[in-house]
């Protein structure tokens, strides 16, 4: 007889209290909340994650979070791919995955990012992650930004940052606001472009007022954001377990 029938989501924690804060565990995170399936969470710092997952994707060279463990003991990796085999499992409610409104918004996603990295990529270790994250968050984004995180901030960090990602940002708005018949992206019909969103606003909420509100305010319509995060609040109140 299997241990655990659940499923067991792969999650970043946060310093104590612990909550959910990353964009794309939260994507999973919001599917399993919304699909009312029964799972438990098992926190895996940076530096656990490889150790932790590479049995089971020994072929893999990256290993990240999301994952799951399904109760048949398969794992999968990726929010897009946990997202689609949930859907085959447990197709109701319906996640509407084939919406073409996914890969447009993960494209403005991408512009919002170019700006907004900077503002965020030392908040994410100094309010967020325990100290034992801190080499790791530093050398991997680093290499990714191609310089020290200080120097990165200080170059496109302030008023900048905000400017730069505004037109995706209102392109953002544009798409959640296109059908009047309900607050989310597809008006009054939940769907997986709304946890992609509800993700990054989680993540960006819990940065501080002093880089979420200027993002509010750059999407042009802060309350048409208030609003698609307040009617979430059934599948968003679970982050800590």
């Amino acid at each position: 007889m299997m241990a655990t029938s659940k499923i067991v989501l792969f999650d970043l924690p946060s310093k104590d209290p612990n909550h959910a804060w990353s964009l794309n565990t939260w994507k999973t995170r919001l599917v399993l909340n919304y699909k009312g399936l029964d799972y438990e969470t098992e926190w895996l710092e940076y530096p656990e994650i490889k150790p932790r997952l590479l049995p089971h994707f020994p072929d893999n060279e990256e290993f990240t979070v999301p994952t799951v463990k399904m109760p048949d003991g398969t794992y999968i990796m990726d929010s897009w791919v946990i997202a689609q085999e949930l859907e085959k499992q447990y197709p109701t409610p319906d996640l509407h995955l084939d919406s073409p409104l996914r890969q447009k918004y993960m494209d403005e996603l991408s512009g919002v990012f170019r700006g907004l990295r900077p503002e965020m990529i030392l908040r994410v270790p100094n309010l967020l992650l325990k100290e034992v994250n801190h080499d790791y968050w530093h050398k991997t984004r680093s290499a990714f930004v191609g310089m020290p995180l200080e120097k990165f901030v200080q170059e496109g960090g302030g008023p900048q940052a905000y400017k730069t990602a505004a037109p995706s940002l209102q392109n953002m708005t544009a798409m959640l606001k296109e059908n009047d018949k309900g607050v989310f992206f597809l008006g009054d019909t939940i769907s997986y472009v709304d946890f992609c969103h509800a993700g990054f606003l989680l993540m960006f909420r819990r940065l501080g007022d002093e880089v979420f509100q200027p993002l509010l305010e750059a999407t042009g319509d802060p309350e048409a954001h208030l609003k698609f995060l307040e009617a979430l609040k059934p599948w968003t109140e679970r982050d800590d377990h």
